[in-house]
């Protein structure tokens, strides 16, 4: 027998965004559905660094950042948990002269976000964090940014939205969306059937389906970040680090544990991603120019996950051009996880207002229109 579900939203991805717009919406009063085809958070949401940062982002992104700082401030009284977020500060290294004229640049470019970026010479630098290698030439400190634990935190927006009273399936599958004009009608099989004149589109990597579904192709593609856990260590860092122009980032946990991310792994299906051999090897490498101390560190767990990236590296946070009451929300780049909850906001607004608060207007489905 099919149950038959109806609803005022449907949400289709369980990951941090679509999570915290379900308990958004359930906050404004809304019912919802949230289908998730696996567990909660357990994709790239919460297989991720865990980085809590807006230093580095773009300052279209800056607005949706600062409104999300003030949610990751209020973890425990929105979710029930701290997720072990720590507003421990965020430094970017320079290895190079021009690394270094980059951070100096958005150093200028980002004066009116209110981050309190610190500039640090070789000098400056290693007064403070003497345990930094001799590659860094420099860098910038912006002090209230940090990191959490995506493990907790990405399903702790799940649960919360649950207890405020949202229909959330996990291990539900969706096999077929249609639009009669009025309903969207999700099908999981011949067990469940969904209808709501609004839908979600937070399917993560796999969101660009359900937007070509509706006549919104975009140039996804998919990315497999590696990721490194090292045997708990006596604390020696606890701010987030990462390096400007990429290639590593690294963490230390509240147990000692540092994760250190970068470089590629490799898909095995649509649903799993593996590191290399290589892609290990040369984050150790990339990590040891930078993070001496964990030079005799072994590394415990390793794992990779799948992450949607669009060529301009900035997400659809839109509502649809083709499809009333289609709402999308995707293309994170590796970047969700901080700015996720104030997304889960925005996207509320949009089902509830047709607008939101906070600028949007970069991030329009409609960029990829054909001319």
């Amino acid at each position: 027998m099919t149950t038959q579900v109806a609803c005022d939203v449907a949400v289709l991805g369980g990951g941090i965004v679509g999570a915290s717009a379900a308990l958004a919406l359930r906050r404004m009063g809304l019912s919802v559905t949230l289908l998730e085809r696996d567990a909660c958070g357990s994709r790239s949401s919460g297989v991720n660094y865990g980085g809590v940062r807006r230093q580095g982002r773009t300052l279209a992104q800056l607005p949706l950042a600062q409104r999300a700082q003030g949610i990751w401030t209020r973890l425990p009284e929105l979710i029930g948990v701290d997720g072990e977020y720590r507003q421990s500060g965020h430094l970017k290294l320079a290895r190079s002269a021009s690394d270094m004229a980059a951070l100096e640049a958005y150093f200028e470019r980002s004066a009116g976000f209110g981050m309190d970026l610190q500039l640090l010479d070789a000098q400056a630098l290693r007064q403070r964090f003497p345990w930094i290698g001799a590659r860094a030439v420099g860098g910038s400190l912006c002090p209230q940014d940090g990191h959490a634990n995506p493990r907790l935190v990405s399903p702790a927006f799940a649960k919360a939205a649950a207890a405020l009273g949202a229909d959330i399936r996990e291990y539900t599958p969706v096999d077929e969306v249609t639009h009669d004009g009025r309903l969207f009608t999700l099908r999981s099989g011949t067990r469940l059937t969904v209808r709501a004149p609004q839908l979600l589109n937070c399917a993560g990597a796999w969101a660009g389906a359900i937007a070509a579904r509706f006549g919104e192709p975009v140039p996804m593609v998919s990315s497999h970040p590696v990721m490194t856990v090292t045997e708990p260590l006596p604390m020696f860092m606890t701010l987030s680090l990462g390096v400007e122009g990429g290639g590593v980032y690294a963490r230390q946990a509240p147990r000692g544990n540092c994760v250190i991310g970068g470089s590629q792994g490799y898909a095995l299906d649509d649903k799993r991603a593996r590191p290399s051999r290589e892609a290990i090897a040369l984050v150790r490498e990339r990590t040891l120019e930078l993070l001496p101390t964990l030079r005799h560190a072994h590394i415990i767990r390793t794992w990779s996950g799948t992450e949607g990236y669009l060529p301009d590296r900035e997400p659809v946070i839109s509502l649809s051009q083709t499809t009333p009451g289609l709402v999308h929300g995707f293309g994170f780049a590796g970047a969700g996880f901080q700015i996720g909850p104030a997304v889960g906001e925005v996207l509320a607004e949009l089902v509830r207002d047709g607008r939101s608060s906070t600028p949007i207007s970069a991030f329009s489905v409609a960029r990829f229109a054909n001319p």
